[in-house]
């Protein structure tokens, strides 16, 4: 058994202590999901354990020929290279052969009837067969291509910040190292990309460690937790919801003794018991014993701070967008109406250039729309917490920071100090002190943001919190939502996040009319999947219907003998598509024929969508 040990491992930063008689121990059928408050250094650990950084005192212990990768937040990429050509730019065994293949076949093209490169060819021939390495550039196109990125050759010069965080990504699943190591390795993604690297790592065959704020992520690939808190490691069994079980029964078990504060793993465990319609399904000895532990947690601890009521007096006329439109490139969105009332949870969710951050500079007023009004009422006082954060003094010590808003506000139970705030989101007492500058980037953002509730705002838009924010934070965050009094407009990529504090969802999906739903993202998302699956509407495949079937009751005699084969042409189109699939993984090298059976998969998968059509029609007359 492979094992990745960290024994009594010390980490200073100047007289910020990480890491003090640290231990853990990490096998090769670990998946950990990795959490900490920001600033406890799960990135720092991630370092230590990849050989970037070293501990101050204390082993690091490793089996010899233990390849270890690690995917940081922001990867170094260089700039004059090909998609293609950074996946294969690495030590790993297979891709060093794969860039050696490529140089010996551009020599050989230069000059065929040289015998020594004829010798070279033969040579990496055998040690590509040896390593099994003659599919690794279609994987890696596979690997690109559920992950969004199809254009292989582009230069990483030409790529969007997102874009190369997940080209780094497709690089080191590719490796398949015997650790591997990801920071945050969701964030860019869509969800069905989110979907598909969980599925992924779920089979990796090595061991993973992994930091993300997507909780249900964590729970869909963790088996492990390991907690940093004030320099400790815990490390826990089973998945994020078994974290969250275990946790509350810790500091439940340490207010008792300690006296201090132990609601918010319990907030969390309840919430994660009524929440999304999928836990439903879970086991019935699971839900016994969530019923166990709820039973068992002392009513009489204290309660948190009440600090959701926090706000200004808002009006009935909050804000009203009346036949908006704005275009930059495109046209993002025609003749837009939306009122918002008081007590609004608005999410706005989609893809990546959709619109979202120019929704909400529109309504917060700080863009103008080209045609259309925008009417916001005269109580509201808004508070924006944006992607970018605005430039601190980095001179200034926290309590400092967050006194420029103001010393104490008052709400309906009672007046709340900066400090109090402080405390609330997780940054004890004896740091209060600490100036800006040695604080994480996720440690300014929460200061950020507390420094914008010191304002009291009555309406507050984020777009796009959780970035850089973690899990229990996150959590605070949640709680404080739930409980304010203002209006709530979010943008965020984050299912558990939106499920959690939307009631109403803006969809922009590059249509110029955005879609306004009231499911949970997670319930629209997973319908999106399956329609997507089930019915698809194209232009193509309408012409199909007919057209004049208002009085139609019933099938014509060649729609019944249609509709009796149609279910066996579905399959054997399926069928073949995963035959296609299957081929396309083993031909290696062979590019001329990976690029046939991709336009023989395109044709059979339009043909694929139009037989569902055509079903989905022939079924409401069948019976």
């Amino acid at each position: 058994m492979k094992q990745c040990k960290l024994l009594n491992v010390h980490k200073s930063y100047g007289e910020k202590t990480l890491f003090e008689d640290l231990s853990v121990t990490i096998t090769d059928s670990d998946r950990i999901g990795l959490i900490g408050v920001n600033g406890t250094g799960k990135s720092t650990l991630m370092k230590l354990i990849a050989g970037i950084e070293y501990p101050d005192a204390g082993e690091i212990e490793k089996p010899k020929y233990f390849s270890v990768k690690l995917l940081d937040q922001e990867p170094e990429l260089k700039s004059e290279f090909t998609v293609m050509e950074t996946i294969f730019e690495s030590d790993a065994e297979v891709t060093k052969l794969m860039t050696e293949y490529q140089q010996v076949m551009k020599d050989y093209e230069e000059n065929p009837d040289s015998e020594e490169v004829q010798s070279r060819m033969l040579v990496i021939q055998q040690k590509m067969d040896e390593a099994d390495a003659w599919d690794a550039a279609s994987k890696a196109r596979s690997i690109l291509s559920k992950l969004g990125i199809n254009e292989t050759e582009k230069k990483i010069s030409e790529l969007s910040g997102g874009q190369k965080k997940r080209v780094a990504l497709a690089q080191v699943l590719l490796e398949e190292p015997d650790l591997l190591l990801l920071d945050e390795p969701t964030n860019h993604l869509d969800y069905e990309a989110i979907l598909w690297l969980g599925q992924y790592l779920q089979k990796y065959k090595g061991s993973l460690l992994f930091v993300s704020h997507d909780r249900y992520f964590i729970d869909q690939v963790s088996n492990a937790m390991l907690e940093i808190d004030k320099g400790r490691a815990f490390k826990y069994k089973g998945n994020y919801q078994q974290f969250i079980e275990a946790k509350a029964e810790r500091e439940d078990q340490e207010a008792s003794a300690e006296k201090k504060k132990g609601n918010l793993y319990k907030n969390e465990l309840a919430w994660m018991r009524r929440g999304a319609k999928a836990r439903t399904t879970k086991q019935k000895a699971r839900i016994q014993r969530f019923d166990s532990l709820e039973k068992s947690l002392d009513k009489s601890q204290d309660q948190e701070l009440s600090i959701g009521a926090l706000g200004s007096r808002l009006g009935k006329q909050v804000i009203e967008l009346k036949n908006v439109s704005k275009k930059y490139e495109r046209e993002l969105f025609t003749d837009f109406n939306l009122l918002i009332i008081p007590g609004d949870r608005i999410g706005i969710a989609g893809s990546n250039g959709s619109g979202k951050s120019t929704l909400m500079n529109i309504i917060a007023g700080k863009i103008e729309p080209d045609s259309g009004t925008v009417e916001i009422g005269q109580t509201v006082k808004i508070a924006y917490f944006s992607q970018e954060i605005e430039e601190m003094d980095q001179k200034l010590r926290m309590i400092e920071y967050i006194r420029e808003a103001a010393e104490v506000v008052e709400t309906r139970d009672g007046s709340v100090s900066a400090s109090q705030m402080l405390e609330q989101f997780l940054f004890p007492p004896e740091v209060h002190g600490t100036p800006i500058y040695k604080l994480s980037g996720g440690e300014k953002r929460g200061l950020y943001l507390l420094k914008l509730l010191m304002k009291q705002p009555n309406v507050l838009m984020l777009d796009e919190p959780t970035n850089d924010l973690d899990t229990q934070t996150l959590t605070v965050l949640e709680n404080f939502l739930e409980d304010f009094s203002g209006v709530v407009i979010t943008v965020s990529h984050d299912r558990y996040f939106l499920d959690k504090v939307a009631d109403k969802l803006i969809i922009l999906n590059h249509s110029t009319t955005p879609e306004i739903t009231l499911d949970d993202y997670s319930d629209y998302l997973e319908k999106k999947v399956e329609f997507k699956h089930a019915v698809p509407d194209r232009p193509a495949v309408k012409e199909l219907k007919q057209s004049d079937d208002k009085e139609k009751t019933r099938l014509s005699y060649k729609e019944k003998l249609e509709w009796e084969s149609i279910t066996t042409d579905i399959e054997d189109v399926e069928n073949k598509i995963n035959e296609l699939e299957e081929e396309l993984v083993q031909t290696g090298s062979d590019y001329m024929r990976a690029e046939e059976i991709n336009e023989l998969l395109k044709e059979l998968n339009n043909k694929l969508e139009q037989l569902i059509e055509r079903w989905s029609y022939l079924s409401e007359y069948a019976e």
